[in-house]
């Protein structure tokens, strides 16, 4: 769906303490862009902010960090955020807003940048035969977020779209995540601390239903032969 251009939200982005206008600069050293050293989630996408508001404002002992393409969508996002740590009377200093196209992230991050974990909310399926290397659960992509979560890292995938998730299946298996729960019913599942976004919202309205998924990093591991010629696993 395309949005109106608004005038106003870069200016108004700029001016904002916690988006970062040139988020290249802090490659490799995000932690220490952070008032407090704690454990940093990811949304790929953040859309209008809804979601992060959200999970921001309850979650103080951890640190976020939200991306999107457009200045229209990140202005929004940093009003709805803001609004949220101020009718809860917080302070906004857990939370990294900026642009980034997301199929170039590893030209911010890499792998002294420790993810815990990645939240990828109804992303483009890009249906298309041609285009479905722009997925962001593609397995190029996938391979790029493997270089900063650390080991054990989660990435929450979230889609409306069977087709993608079914796909995604796939990708996950081909880079070497581990599904550790997955449902195609999110809101009739056992799943607790679910947080409903602007689009899932849309679709639960249509009857359409959210498909859910938790993939975990793992890395493969090593055997290797003692002098005595039996095999070990580390």
């Amino acid at each position: 769906m395309r949005m109106r251009k608004k005038p106003w939200a870069r200016p108004e982005l700029e001016a904002c303490s916690f988006f970062v206008i040139n988020p290249k600069e802090n490659k490799g050293k995000w932690r220490e862009t952070f008032e407090k050293d704690q454990p940093i989630y990811l949304e790929l996408g953040c859309g209008k902010g809804t979601f992060m508001a959200v999970h921001g404002s309850e979650n103080p002992n951890i640190n976020y960090m939200a991306i999107d393409i457009k200045d229209e969508v990140l202005g929004l996002a940093k009003r709805n955020i803001v609004k949220a740590y101020e009718e809860k009377n917080m302070p906004l200093t857990n939370i990294k807003l900026m642009a980034q196209e997301i199929s170039l992230i590893s030209n911010i991050f890499d792998e002294n940048d420790v993810i815990d974990r990645i939240y990828i909310n109804f992303c483009n399926p890009w249906p298309r035969e041609k285009h479905k290397k722009r997925r962001l659960t593609h397995t190029r992509q996938l391979n790029q977020y493997r270089t900063f979560l650390r080991d054990n890292g989660e990435i929450y995938f979230k889609t409306d779209d069977d087709e993608l998730f079914e796909e995604s299946l796939e990708y996950f298996k081909e880079s070497k995540f581990t599904i550790k729960y997955i449902t195609y019913d999110l809101h009739n599942s056992d799943f607790i601390g679910n947080v409903e976004t602007e689009h899932e919202k849309m679709f639960t309205e249509k009857g359409i239903r959210t498909k859910f998924l938790i993939a975990v990093k793992w890395e493969p591991k090593l055997a290797y032969k003692t002098w005595w010629g039996k095999s070990l696993v580390v």
